[in-house]
């Protein structure tokens, strides 16, 4: 029997979209076609590899087996038929989406633009606006490079921890608060405000005050950071929010910041991506450039030494610790 080495491709994308729909826009394939794919498949393997469930596919035992040496062949396949060029920056013509919370936009997105047009001027770069958890965005490739303070659990989306940031809290000039000492007591009987898209009352924050007796009154939720912070300018509501991501709004709209009078964990900051851009040049330039940006949050450069303007790929700058979930 004579083996179509293209039906590893078709495979790799069925085994990881779980459909064939998903498989043939991945592809760039009509739905008849890729269903023409995968019933060549059947007959080759001897399996039916998904099968319906309701109104879903599901792989079979002997796909599940399967699925990482598919990915991984056919991973080697494009490597090996691949030219590898050096990368040049210079000549490079791409389009990349990075999807970051509003806080860390605000905060690194000019800068990451910056070095993105200076390092790469042919390079287009799409911030855009988190809507919330959507790992079949970075599976499809709508996204390149995402933000998130959870791990993800997707075995096949790749992660970076790329700093931590702790809260703090921040208030008008002249806020009540600003006199004296911020006792436990003094912050819950304040008036709060959290941040949250879905518009949510309550976060982590209440359940600490919860196992100290206390409870604080939240009464407005506002949907991303820049407008909690101006609603905390012009009222007497506190906000509690993370430190390195707000800090130069904080500074611009000169609020006060205190240190918040509990215990509280620092928030983690990752970076995301698919496991088909590992041995992407241009997408790791990006990632190493993103995380160059990111930490200097945390750790500001000095004055003679800028990290993102000379960045080349090349080892010597610090790193996060890159993962496979």
């Amino acid at each position: 029997m004579q083996l179509d080495l293209n039906l590893l491709t078709a495979l790799d994308a069925l085994l990881e979209e779980g459909s064939v729909a998903g498989a043939a826009a991945r592809l760039h394939v009509t739905s008849p076609a890729m269903s023409r794919s995968l019933g060549r498949i059947r007959k080759a393997t001897g399996d039916q590899i998904l099968v319906r469930t309701g109104r879903s596919m599901v792989p079979t035992t002997r796909a599940l087996a399967m699925r990482a040496k598919v990915h991984a062949l056919v991973q080697q396949a494009h490597q090996l038929l691949s030219a590898q060029q050096e990368l040049d920056l210079a000549a490079l013509d791409r389009v990349f989406t990075v999807r970051w919370h509003d806080a860390l936009t605000a905060a690194c997105g000019t800068a990451l633009t910056s070095a993105v047009h200076h390092q790469a001027p042919g390079v287009r770069l799409r911030l855009s606006a988190e809507p919330g958890r959507d790992d079949a965005e970075l599976r499809r490739g709508e996204v390149d490079l995402e933000s998130s303070s959870s791990a993800p659990t997707l075995p096949h989306i790749r992660h970076r921890l790329v700093g931590s940031d702790r809260l703090v809290v921040a208030v008008r000039p002249g806020h009540p608060l600003t006199a004296g000492p911020l006792s436990l007591e003094r912050y819950a009987a304040a008036e709060h405000l959290t941040v949250s898209r879905r518009g949510n009352l309550r976060d982590p924050i209440d359940d600490a005050l919860t196992t100290h007796g206390l409870e604080r009154r939240v009464v407005a939720a506002g949907p991303t950071a820049a407008f909690a912070l101006q609603l905390a300018l012009d009222t007497d509501l506190v906000v509690t929010l993370p430190d390195a991501v707000t800090r130069t709004a904080r500074k611009r709209l000169g609020l006060a910041t205190m240190p918040p009078p509990l215990p509280l964990p620092d928030i983690p900051l990752y970076l995301l991506w698919h496991q088909r851009y590992d041995n992407d040049r241009a997408h790791t330039w990006l990632r190493e450039l993103a995380t160059d940006t990111v930490q200097a949050l945390f750790t500001p450069p000095t004055a003679s030494q800028h990290p993102l303007t000379n960045r080349t790929g090349k080892d010597g700058y610090a790193r996060g610790e890159d993962c496979g979930s």
